[in-house]
Protein backbone atom coordinates (compact mmCIF):
# COMPACT_ATOMS: atom_id res chain seq x y z
CA UNK A 1 0.00 0.00 0.00
CA UNK A 2 2.82 2.40 0.84
CA UNK A 3 4.39 1.78 -2.57
CA UNK A 4 1.05 2.31 -4.32
CA UNK A 5 0.42 5.49 -2.36
CA UNK A 6 3.83 6.89 -3.21
CA UNK A 7 3.31 6.16 -6.90
CA UNK A 8 -0.13 7.75 -6.79
CA UNK A 9 1.16 10.87 -5.12
CA UNK A 10 3.78 11.27 -7.84
CA UNK A 11 1.24 10.71 -10.62
CA UNK A 12 -1.28 13.04 -8.99
CA UNK A 13 1.31 15.78 -8.79
CA UNK A 14 1.77 15.37 -12.53
CA UNK A 15 -2.00 15.48 -13.01
CA UNK A 16 -2.28 18.60 -10.93
CA UNK A 17 0.34 20.29 -13.05
CA UNK A 18 -1.45 19.07 -16.20
CA UNK A 19 -4.46 21.62 -14.20
CA UNK A 20 -13.83 12.21 9.72
CA UNK A 21 -17.44 12.89 10.38
CA UNK A 22 -19.22 13.03 13.69
CA UNK A 23 -21.60 10.08 13.65
CA UNK A 24 -24.50 12.08 15.00
CA UNK A 25 -24.16 14.82 12.41
CA UNK A 26 -25.86 14.76 9.04
CA UNK A 27 -23.08 16.75 7.46
CA UNK A 28 -19.78 18.34 8.24
CA UNK A 29 -18.05 20.60 5.74
CA UNK A 30 -14.31 21.20 5.92
CA UNK A 31 -12.12 23.34 3.68
CA UNK A 32 -8.39 22.78 3.82
CA UNK A 33 -6.24 25.82 4.40
CA UNK A 34 -3.37 25.72 1.94
CA UNK A 35 -1.19 28.01 -0.10
CA UNK A 36 -1.54 26.25 -3.41
CA UNK A 37 -3.07 26.24 -6.83
CA UNK A 38 -6.76 25.69 -7.43
CA UNK A 39 -7.03 23.06 -10.14
CA UNK A 40 -9.32 24.28 -12.90
CA UNK A 41 -8.36 22.48 -15.90
CA UNK A 42 -7.43 19.00 -15.66
CA UNK A 43 -7.70 19.88 -12.85
CA UNK A 44 -9.63 21.31 -12.02
CA UNK A 45 -7.40 20.00 -15.00
CA UNK A 46 -5.46 21.47 -14.32
CA UNK A 47 -4.89 23.84 -11.57
CA UNK A 48 -2.96 26.98 -11.82
CA UNK A 49 -1.05 28.33 -8.85
CA UNK A 50 -2.58 31.08 -6.80
CA UNK A 51 -2.00 31.91 -3.18
CA UNK A 52 -5.29 31.66 -1.40
CA UNK A 53 -6.41 30.73 2.04
CA UNK A 54 -9.58 28.72 2.23
CA UNK A 55 -11.82 29.00 5.22
CA UNK A 56 -12.91 26.11 7.35
CA UNK A 57 -16.54 25.93 8.27
CA UNK A 58 -18.18 22.97 9.95
CA UNK A 59 -21.94 22.68 10.01
CA UNK A 60 -23.84 20.13 12.05
CA UNK A 61 -27.44 19.08 11.80
CA UNK A 62 -29.65 16.74 13.72
CA UNK A 63 -30.21 13.12 13.23
CA UNK A 64 -29.42 10.21 11.04
CA UNK A 65 -26.59 8.61 12.98
CA UNK A 66 -27.68 5.38 11.36
CA UNK A 67 -27.49 6.82 7.84
CA UNK A 68 -24.54 6.14 5.57
CA UNK A 69 -22.31 9.22 5.60
CA UNK A 70 -20.40 9.74 2.36
CA UNK A 71 -17.04 11.48 2.66
CA UNK A 72 -16.62 13.69 -0.40
CA UNK A 73 -13.53 15.61 -1.51
CA UNK A 74 -13.26 18.26 -4.18
CA UNK A 75 -10.84 20.82 -5.58
CA UNK A 76 -11.03 24.56 -5.08
CA UNK A 77 -12.33 25.64 -8.47
CA UNK A 78 -15.10 24.92 -10.98
CA UNK A 79 -15.72 21.33 -9.84
CA UNK A 80 -16.69 22.54 -6.38
CA UNK A 81 -18.65 25.48 -7.79
CA UNK A 82 -21.20 23.00 -9.09
CA UNK A 83 -21.37 21.38 -5.67
CA UNK A 84 -21.89 24.44 -3.45
CA UNK A 85 -25.69 24.30 -3.50
CA UNK A 86 -25.64 20.73 -2.18
CA UNK A 87 -22.97 21.67 0.38
CA UNK A 88 -25.19 24.54 1.55
CA UNK A 89 -28.26 22.32 1.80
CA UNK A 90 -26.35 19.65 3.68
CA UNK A 91 -25.02 22.21 6.16
CA UNK A 92 -28.63 23.20 6.91
CA UNK A 93 -29.85 19.63 7.22
CA UNK A 94 -31.90 19.94 4.04
CA UNK A 95 -30.12 17.33 1.90
CA UNK A 96 -31.56 13.89 1.38
CA UNK A 97 -28.20 12.18 1.90
CA UNK A 98 -25.63 12.55 4.67
CA UNK A 99 -22.30 14.03 3.63
CA UNK A 100 -18.94 15.13 4.94
CA UNK A 101 -17.32 17.60 2.50
CA UNK A 102 -13.63 18.45 2.21
CA UNK A 103 -12.28 21.06 -0.24
CA UNK A 104 -8.55 21.20 -0.98
CA UNK A 105 -6.26 22.88 -3.49
CA UNK A 106 -4.03 19.94 -4.41
CA UNK A 107 -5.25 16.99 -6.46
CA UNK A 108 -2.57 14.75 -4.94
CA UNK A 109 -4.24 15.16 -1.55
CA UNK A 110 -7.52 13.85 -2.93
CA UNK A 111 -5.69 10.94 -4.56
CA UNK A 112 -3.99 10.00 -1.30
CA UNK A 113 -7.27 10.15 0.63
CA UNK A 114 -9.05 7.99 -1.94
CA UNK A 115 -6.29 5.37 -1.66
CA UNK A 116 -6.29 5.46 2.14
CA UNK A 117 -10.08 5.19 2.28
CA UNK A 118 -10.54 8.54 4.03
CA UNK A 119 -12.66 9.68 1.09
CA UNK A 120 -15.50 7.72 -0.52
CA UNK A 121 -16.03 10.09 -3.46
CA UNK A 122 -13.77 12.69 -5.07
CA UNK A 123 -14.17 15.30 -7.79
CA UNK A 124 -10.89 15.17 -9.69
CA UNK A 125 -9.32 15.91 -13.08
CA UNK A 126 -10.37 13.32 -15.65
CA UNK A 127 -6.82 12.10 -16.28
CA UNK A 128 -6.20 11.67 -12.54
CA UNK A 129 -9.31 9.49 -12.35
CA UNK A 130 -7.73 7.19 -14.94
CA UNK A 131 -4.45 7.18 -13.01
CA UNK A 132 -6.31 6.24 -9.83
CA UNK A 133 -8.08 3.42 -11.64
CA UNK A 134 -4.77 1.92 -12.77
CA UNK A 135 -2.93 2.39 -9.47
CA UNK A 136 -5.71 1.02 -7.25
CA UNK A 137 -6.12 -2.06 -9.45
CA UNK A 138 -9.53 -0.92 -10.70
CA UNK A 139 -10.61 0.15 -7.21
CA UNK A 140 -12.48 3.30 -8.31
CA UNK A 141 -15.15 4.08 -10.89
CA UNK A 142 -16.24 7.27 -12.63
CA UNK A 143 -19.82 8.08 -11.67
CA UNK A 144 -20.35 11.39 -13.48
CA UNK A 145 -18.78 14.28 -15.36
CA UNK A 146 -19.01 17.45 -13.29
CA UNK A 147 -17.14 19.97 -15.46
CA UNK A 148 -16.48 20.21 -19.18
CA UNK A 149 -13.86 22.46 -20.74
CA UNK A 150 -12.74 25.57 -18.88
CA UNK A 151 -9.87 26.65 -21.15
CA UNK A 152 -10.11 29.93 -23.05
CA UNK A 153 -7.85 32.07 -25.17
CA UNK A 154 -8.03 35.69 -24.02
CA UNK A 155 -6.82 38.67 -26.04
CA UNK A 156 -7.66 42.26 -26.86
CA UNK A 157 -7.60 41.28 -30.54
CA UNK A 158 -11.00 39.82 -31.37
CA UNK A 159 -9.91 38.99 -34.93
CA UNK A 160 -8.71 35.66 -33.48
CA UNK A 161 -11.66 33.42 -34.25
CA UNK A 162 -10.08 30.01 -34.78
CA UNK A 163 -7.04 27.95 -33.82
CA UNK A 164 -5.59 28.75 -37.24
CA UNK A 165 -5.59 32.45 -36.33
CA UNK A 166 -2.89 31.75 -33.73
CA UNK A 167 -0.37 31.08 -36.47
CA UNK A 168 2.64 33.35 -36.22
CA UNK A 169 1.55 34.77 -32.87
CA UNK A 170 2.91 34.43 -29.32
CA UNK A 171 0.72 32.59 -26.83
CA UNK A 172 1.27 32.76 -23.06
CA UNK A 173 0.11 29.84 -20.93
CA UNK A 174 1.03 27.68 -17.96
CA UNK A 175 1.75 23.99 -17.70
CA UNK A 176 4.27 22.73 -20.25
CA UNK A 177 3.71 18.99 -20.56
CA UNK A 178 0.40 19.13 -18.69
CA UNK A 179 -3.20 18.52 -19.74
CA UNK A 180 -3.83 22.06 -21.09
CA UNK A 181 -0.64 21.68 -23.13
CA UNK A 182 -1.78 18.31 -24.48
CA UNK A 183 -5.14 19.82 -25.42
CA UNK A 184 -3.46 22.70 -27.24
CA UNK A 185 -1.06 20.39 -29.08
CA UNK A 186 -3.97 18.20 -30.15
CA UNK A 187 -5.99 21.16 -31.41
CA UNK A 188 -3.01 22.50 -33.32
CA UNK A 189 -2.52 19.10 -34.97
CA UNK A 190 -6.24 18.80 -35.78
CA UNK A 191 -6.00 22.15 -37.54
CA UNK A 192 -2.93 21.19 -39.58
CA UNK A 193 -0.48 23.04 -37.35
CA UNK A 194 2.30 22.30 -34.89
CA UNK A 195 3.81 24.26 -32.05
CA UNK A 196 6.42 25.48 -34.54
CA UNK A 197 3.70 27.59 -36.19
CA UNK A 198 3.50 29.89 -33.17
CA UNK A 199 5.59 30.88 -30.18
CA UNK A 200 4.45 29.41 -26.88
CA UNK A 201 5.71 31.15 -23.75
CA UNK A 202 5.16 29.00 -20.66
CA UNK A 203 4.73 30.65 -17.27
CA UNK A 204 4.76 28.93 -13.89
CA UNK A 205 1.53 30.46 -12.61
CA UNK A 206 -1.75 31.72 -14.02
CA UNK A 207 -1.10 35.00 -12.22
CA UNK A 208 1.99 35.50 -14.39
CA UNK A 209 -0.03 35.03 -17.54
CA UNK A 210 -2.65 37.48 -16.24
CA UNK A 211 0.11 40.00 -15.50
CA UNK A 212 1.39 39.76 -19.08
CA UNK A 213 -2.13 40.25 -20.42
CA UNK A 214 -2.52 43.32 -18.23
CA UNK A 215 0.81 44.89 -19.20
CA UNK A 216 0.98 44.05 -22.91
CA UNK A 217 -2.00 45.22 -24.90
CA UNK A 218 -1.30 42.83 -27.77
CA UNK A 219 -0.62 39.74 -25.61
CA UNK A 220 -2.59 36.52 -26.07
CA UNK A 221 -3.10 34.13 -23.16
CA UNK A 222 -4.48 30.63 -22.67
CA UNK A 223 -6.04 30.34 -19.21
CA UNK A 224 -8.64 28.24 -17.39
CA UNK A 225 -11.63 29.69 -15.62
CA UNK A 226 -11.98 31.42 -13.26
CA UNK A 227 -8.56 32.95 -13.99
CA UNK A 228 -9.77 34.25 -17.35
CA UNK A 229 -12.52 36.26 -15.68
CA UNK A 230 -10.09 37.58 -13.07
CA UNK A 231 -7.69 38.67 -15.84
CA UNK A 232 -10.52 40.39 -17.71
CA UNK A 233 -11.48 42.27 -14.54
CA UNK A 234 -7.94 43.67 -14.50
CA UNK A 235 -7.94 44.63 -18.17
CA UNK A 236 -11.20 45.85 -19.69
CA UNK A 237 -9.87 45.39 -23.22
CA UNK A 238 -9.50 41.63 -22.86
CA UNK A 239 -12.05 39.30 -24.44
CA UNK A 240 -12.51 35.54 -24.53
CA UNK A 241 -11.74 35.07 -28.21
CA UNK A 242 -11.56 31.25 -28.30
CA UNK A 243 -13.40 28.63 -26.28
CA UNK A 244 -11.29 25.47 -26.49
CA UNK A 245 -14.33 23.34 -25.70
CA UNK A 246 -15.96 24.55 -28.90
CA UNK A 247 -12.72 24.11 -30.83
CA UNK A 248 -12.50 20.54 -29.51
CA UNK A 249 -16.06 19.78 -30.59
CA UNK A 250 -15.26 20.91 -34.11
CA UNK A 251 -12.67 18.12 -34.31
CA UNK A 252 -14.94 15.38 -32.89
CA UNK A 253 -17.93 15.12 -35.23
CA UNK A 254 -18.25 11.34 -35.04
CA UNK A 255 -17.12 9.82 -31.78
CA UNK A 256 -18.97 12.14 -29.40
CA UNK A 257 -16.04 12.76 -27.09
CA UNK A 258 -15.75 16.02 -25.16
CA UNK A 259 -13.13 18.19 -23.55
CA UNK A 260 -13.61 16.98 -19.99
CA UNK A 261 -12.13 18.88 -17.06
CA UNK A 262 -13.54 17.20 -13.98
CA UNK A 263 -15.15 13.87 -13.19
CA UNK A 264 -16.50 12.35 -10.00
CA UNK A 265 -15.04 9.04 -8.85
CA UNK A 266 -16.23 6.66 -6.17
CA UNK A 267 -14.44 3.77 -4.50
CA UNK A 268 -15.72 0.47 -5.84
CA UNK A 269 -16.26 -0.98 -2.36
CA UNK A 270 -18.47 2.00 -1.50
CA UNK A 271 -20.49 1.46 -4.67
CA UNK A 272 -21.00 -2.14 -3.66
CA UNK A 273 -21.81 -1.51 0.01
CA UNK A 274 -23.67 1.82 -0.19
CA UNK A 275 -25.20 1.84 -3.65
CA UNK A 276 -28.38 3.61 -2.53
CA UNK A 277 -26.41 6.37 -0.80
CA UNK A 278 -24.28 6.89 -3.92
CA UNK A 279 -27.36 7.04 -6.14
CA UNK A 280 -28.87 9.62 -3.79
CA UNK A 281 -25.70 11.68 -4.06
CA UNK A 282 -25.82 11.48 -7.85
CA UNK A 283 -29.39 12.77 -7.84
CA UNK A 284 -28.47 15.64 -5.52
CA UNK A 285 -25.27 16.40 -7.43
CA UNK A 286 -27.28 16.72 -10.64
CA UNK A 287 -29.69 19.12 -8.93
CA UNK A 288 -26.81 21.14 -7.47
CA UNK A 289 -25.15 21.56 -10.87
CA UNK A 290 -28.45 22.60 -12.43
CA UNK A 291 -28.97 25.13 -9.63
CA UNK A 292 -25.52 26.64 -10.25
CA UNK A 293 -26.31 27.28 -13.88
CA UNK A 294 -29.86 28.53 -13.31
CA UNK A 295 -29.19 30.69 -10.23
CA UNK A 296 -25.91 32.42 -10.93
CA UNK A 297 -26.12 35.26 -8.42
CA UNK A 298 -27.06 33.02 -5.51
CA UNK A 299 -24.44 30.47 -6.48
CA UNK A 300 -21.83 33.21 -6.77
CA UNK A 301 -22.44 34.19 -3.15
CA UNK A 302 -22.11 30.56 -2.06
CA UNK A 303 -18.88 30.32 -4.06
CA UNK A 304 -17.51 33.42 -2.35
CA UNK A 305 -18.64 32.18 1.07
CA UNK A 306 -16.79 28.90 0.43
CA UNK A 307 -13.62 30.84 -0.42
CA UNK A 308 -13.39 29.50 -3.98
CA UNK A 309 -13.42 32.99 -5.54
CA UNK A 310 -12.92 35.93 -3.22
CA UNK A 311 -15.64 38.22 -4.57
CA UNK A 312 -19.18 37.22 -5.50
CA UNK A 313 -19.44 39.66 -8.47
CA UNK A 314 -16.37 38.07 -10.10
CA UNK A 315 -17.75 34.61 -9.36
CA UNK A 316 -21.02 35.61 -11.04
CA UNK A 317 -19.15 36.61 -14.19
CA UNK A 318 -17.12 33.39 -14.19
CA UNK A 319 -19.85 30.81 -13.52
CA UNK A 320 -21.46 30.89 -17.01
CA UNK A 321 -18.06 30.06 -18.52
CA UNK A 322 -17.05 27.32 -16.09
CA UNK A 323 -18.89 24.54 -17.98
CA UNK A 324 -20.50 23.20 -14.81
CA UNK A 325 -22.51 20.14 -15.75
CA UNK A 326 -23.79 16.75 -14.71
CA UNK A 327 -23.44 13.90 -17.20
CA UNK A 328 -23.70 10.24 -16.32
CA UNK A 329 -24.39 6.89 -17.97
CA UNK A 330 -23.32 5.95 -21.48
CA UNK A 331 -23.02 9.59 -22.53
CA UNK A 332 -20.46 10.05 -19.77
CA UNK A 333 -18.56 6.98 -20.95
CA UNK A 334 -18.46 8.18 -24.55
CA UNK A 335 -17.22 11.65 -23.67
CA UNK A 336 -14.61 10.56 -21.12
CA UNK A 337 -13.24 7.64 -23.13
CA UNK A 338 -12.80 9.84 -26.20
CA UNK A 339 -11.04 12.52 -24.18
CA UNK A 340 -8.70 10.02 -22.51
CA UNK A 341 -7.88 8.52 -25.91
CA UNK A 342 -6.61 11.89 -27.09
CA UNK A 343 -4.46 12.31 -23.97
CA UNK A 344 -3.17 8.76 -24.35
CA UNK A 345 -2.07 9.50 -27.91
CA UNK A 346 -0.25 12.60 -26.67
CA UNK A 347 1.39 10.94 -23.64
CA UNK A 348 0.27 7.54 -22.20
CA UNK A 349 1.65 8.41 -18.77
CA UNK A 350 -0.80 11.31 -18.50
CA UNK A 351 -3.63 8.81 -17.91
CA UNK A 352 -1.73 6.10 -16.05
CA UNK A 353 -0.08 4.26 -18.93
CA UNK A 354 -3.11 2.67 -20.55
CA UNK A 355 -6.71 3.36 -21.43
CA UNK A 356 -9.14 2.17 -18.73
CA UNK A 357 -11.51 -0.66 -19.60
CA UNK A 358 -15.30 -0.59 -19.34
CA UNK A 359 -15.12 -1.35 -15.61
CA UNK A 360 -13.97 2.24 -15.15
CA UNK A 361 -17.48 3.54 -15.89
CA UNK A 362 -20.38 3.25 -13.47
CA UNK A 363 -23.64 3.03 -15.36
CA UNK A 364 -26.43 3.20 -12.78
CA UNK A 365 -30.07 2.52 -13.52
Amino acid sequence: MKKTLAMLMACAMTAASLAGCAPADKTQTTAATETAAPETSAAETTAEETTAETTAEAASTKGASDEAVLHIGSLKGPTTMGLVSLMDKASKGESEGSYDFTMVTDASELAAQMVSGDLDIALVPANLASILYQKTKQGVEVIDINTLGVLYVAAADDSIQSIADLKGKTLYMTGKGTTPDYVLQYLLSANGMTSDDLTIEYKSEAAEVAAVLKEQTDAIGLLPQPFVTVAMAQNENLKMVLNLTEEWEKTQPENGSALVTGVTVCRKDVLEDQADAVDTFLKEHEASAAFANANVEETAQLVADAGIIEKAPIAAKAIPYCSITYIDGTDMQTKVSGYLSVLFDQDPSSIGGQLPDEGFYYIHE
